[in-house]
């Protein structure tokens, strides 16, 4: 009998605070996994091979050669359709053989939880429980894309067999940890392709649960038909949105942020379940890319990993730079953004995971990525532990057996022999388990700068926006890329932590394509501002409240006073030109001559100054209208600007853009945790990154170009002493090195395409 669809009062929590902490301390650890994708046999994820006579035999020699190579976990899998194929019936031999064999080879293990596709008789049981689309056409399981959680029965179903899955695990020595949902969407690994822009999910469980969900953010119906300018007799008749209107968006904002909270409940909902039985384990989630490349518009259910990493001990992402086509292969940028992007969202978990790194050559259909190498190899899993890492998967360790990346993805081939690549990435895997003492207790240089993500942005126009969906992202990366290509430490943050109201840690943060904030998240920048933190926002700042409704003034909700300056009016403009003025006198603006040019993107904004002190003109348009105005506001200052710097320096960086955004440094008073002493520069291609740790640091020279560097840096020390500099991927004594002026003196040459990791240790003074 079909359960009422009525949320329980559990349930109703998770709806109203889906993105508090953790009840009880997350899970930590004192292990750092490198494992690769293996399940027993030769069946893709998330297909389980069956057991035979021989599987013991070939499941213990697979995992002994994964060990012998210096793997130190093994990344397994446990599938709904295939382990309770009748109701209440488990069959876990799969997982049991696995543990079994794995902890005979030394092993530990990682359970990849897939409830995404189902098994028959969940239909079956539950016929009102299908995906619907806003055209309301149902979707048929094919055992993937299963059937709608927002389905009481559905739910109850799926988190019983979580939890049943939880109660096997534990029962097993070298089991290690979960993950709970791979790559997060309402829909997974289903291509439903004959709806037009296809947006889910419809069905009546999910509206159900989408006026729940309205029903805690406003007061009652009245407040529903004032914010959505509607008429509702009854919260029956409320719907989500199915398209947009010449009229009000908010209830296309309301229905983007609910799915937002959604994903980020239904990630909380399998963590409980897995606690009922597992107190200890600790319990991780990965994203397909991190969300700073996706937007609300996604149908299939677009995931915030500032929301996820709250719900979880540790999130992250999927990484595979050589996905499939060759022309989709990534640049060094778009790595380092992910892989940052991460960590930015875990930094309260302190470090985040790589769910899957591409372990071979992508494929889908007839596409074919080029090959994988040893140098990839390297290159990637040293940069993902230099960002502070805390476990890597590889994905897979054979090759993908069918499906459309059948042939794809593995670490070795597909009849069990080894490749160049499989060795040296168990090299660097054995490596990284001898000193994992040193890098879990690591951590990643504090920066003092910040960079503002703010989903709000990408929904103003709601479904009518007419411009590409993709400005956000882009002017974030470009103004990332200002800093980290120069090795400069910058952190994402949230509008959530703008909106909290607790100090923020930085000294500068830049607000790129704020076109749309709540009151609170302009309230956190005044009060940032106030107490003596420095701001750069760009065009049009607070145009939109939350409920996109436009501001009487620009910048909005007050910030006009903050900043110093209002707008004027307002031109399209592909590449505007903004003219430093003459006799301007500013940090930012160090080294510059009258007349020179930042390049800006899409727009003009012609400011009106006030009349406060300190508020000076720097930068005009070339018809004279003002374009850079300089403010302050209590103990701090601002900079806006009325175009998009960030976005006309990507995806082709423009080298004016980021001298004058590296000004900004000084201007903000930031320290950096190193100077490099050698010549650096927009064409440099070293990567440099610097974890700390008690005793000291951990230095990563990452080449990202095939030429030879000369390094030379100076490391910040709080006293000077005598340290002990060893690299750790190479064969070579240690040296002994004396800081001066709270300094210590670093130098190497590195090898185009290479990697470096030095330990350096404080050591204690000879008597």
């Amino acid at each position: 009998m079909t359960l009422p669809i009525r949320p329980t009062s559990v349930f109703l929590l998770l709806l109203l605070i889906p993105l508090l902490l953790h009840a009880e301390p997350p899970a930590r650890n004192d292990f750092l996994p490198i494992s690769v994708w293996y399940s027993g046999g030769k069946a893709r994820a998330p297909m389980l091979s069956e057991i035979g006579p021989r599987s013991e035999e070939e499941w213990r020699k697979d995992l002994n050669q994964i060990r012998s190579l210096g793997f130190n976990t093994v990344r397994t899998w446990v599938e709904w359709t295939a382990c309770e194929s009748r109701p209440g019936e488990y069959r876990f031999e799969n997982l049991n053989l696995l543990c079994r064999l794995a902890r005979q080879a030394g092993l530990r293990v990682i359970i990849q939880l897939y409830v995404d596709s189902a098994p028959d008789w969940v239909g079956k049981q539950f016929p009102d429980g299908l995906y619907e689309a806003q055209s309301g056409d149902k979707v048929a399981s094919q055992s993937a894309p299963g059937f709608c959680t927002d389905h009481p029965g559905v739910r109850e179903a799926v988190l019983r067999f979580i939890t049943e899955t939880a109660r096997t695990a534990n029962r097993h020595d070298n089991f290690f940890g979960w993950d709970l949902w791979s790559e997060p969407h309402i829909v997974n690994w289903a291509y439903i392709n004959y709806v037009p822009n296809v947006q889910f999910c419809y069905c009546p469980s999910s509206r159900a649960r989408f006026r729940d969900w309205l029903k805690i953010k406003y007061s009652g119906l009245p407040q529903v038909n004032r914010a959505w300018y509607r008429n509702f007799s009854s919260w029956e008749e409320v719907d989500p949105p199915r398209f947009g209107t010449i009229l009000s968006y908010t209830d296309f904002i309301d229905w983007k942020n609910f799915i937002y909270e959604k994903m980020a409940a239904d990630l909380r909902m399998r963590y409980d379940a897995v606690r009922k039985a597992d107190r200890d384990h600790v319990i991780t989630s990965h994203a397909a890319v991190p969300s700073i490349f996706y937007t609300p518009y996604n149908g299939y259910g677009a995931t915030d990993d500032f929301l996820m990493a709250e719900q979880v001990d540790y999130y992250g992402t999927s990484l595979y730079p050589k996905h499939n086509h060759p022309r989709s292969h990534w640049e060094a940028w778009r790595f380092m953004t992910a892989v940052d992007f991460s960590r930015s969202a875990n930094r309260a978990n302190g470090g985040f995971y790589v769910g899957e790194l591409q372990a071979g050559h992508g494929t889908i259909g007839l596409d074919i990525g080029n090959p994988i190498t040893p140098e990839d190899h390297r290159l990637w899993i040293w940069s993902a532990i230099a960002k502070g890492a805390r476990g890597i998967n590889l994905y897979a360790y054979y090759p993908m057996s069918s499906g459309y990346e059948s042939g794809g993805y593995g670490l070795i081939h597909l009849d069990g022999s080894l490749t160049e690549r499989a060795v040296e990435a168990g090299k660097i895997a054995g490596l990284i388990d001898r000193k994992q003492a040193l890098f879990l207790q690591s951590a990643p240089a504090r920066a003092q700068v910040a960079i503002v993500y703010n989903p709000l942005a990408q929904m103003v126009g709601g479904e009518q926006r007419g411009n590409t969906a993709d400005m956000h992202q882009q002017s974030l990366i470009g103004c990332y890329r200002a800093f980290a290509e120069q090795n400069v430490p910058v952190d994402f943050i949230h509008r959530r932590d703008l909106e909290r109201g607790a100090p923020l840690p930085y000294r500068l943060v830049l607000l790129p394509y704020p076109l749309m904030l709540s009151m609170k998240a302009a309230q956190g920048i005044r009060d940032f501002v106030h107490r003596g933190g420095h701001v750069l926002a760009e065009a049009r700042l607070a145009w939109n409240d939350e409920r996109g409704y436009a501001a009487e003034a620009i910048p909005g909700m007050g910030l006009h006073s903050v900043f110093g300056a209002r707008e004027d009016r307002i031109r399209m403009a592909e590449k505007p030109r903004l003219q430093i003025s003459a006799g301007a006198d500013h940090p930012a603006l160090a080294g510059w001559k009258a007349g020179e040019a930042l390049t800006g993107a899409y727009w003009s904004e012609s400011l009106q100054p006030g009349t406060a002190p300190g508020t000076a003109v720097l930068g005009t348009w070339e018809d004279g209208t003002p374009a850079l105005v300089a403010g302050r506001f209590g103990q701090g200052e601002t900079l806006l600007v009325g175009t998009f710097l960030g976005l006309a320096g990507h995806p082709v960086p423009q080298e004016n853009n980021n001298r004058f955004l590296l000004n900004l440094l000084n201007w903000a008073g930031v320290e950096r945790p190193f100077r490099r002493i050698s010549a650096g520069g927009p064409s440099a291609g070293t990567e440099i990154r610097l974890l700390e740790n008690p005793q000291g640091f951990v230095l990563f020279l990452i080449g990202h170009s095939s030429r030879q560097e000369q390094v030379d840096l100076r490391i910040r020390v709080s006293q000077d002493g005598l340290f002990r500099m060893e690299q750790l991927t190479a064969e070579s004594r240690p040296v002994a090195v004396t800081s001066r002026n709270k300094e210590i003196p670093f130098s190497s040459v590195l090898k185009g395409n290479d990697i470096q990791v030095w330990e350096i240790r404080s050591t204690p003074s000879a008597p």
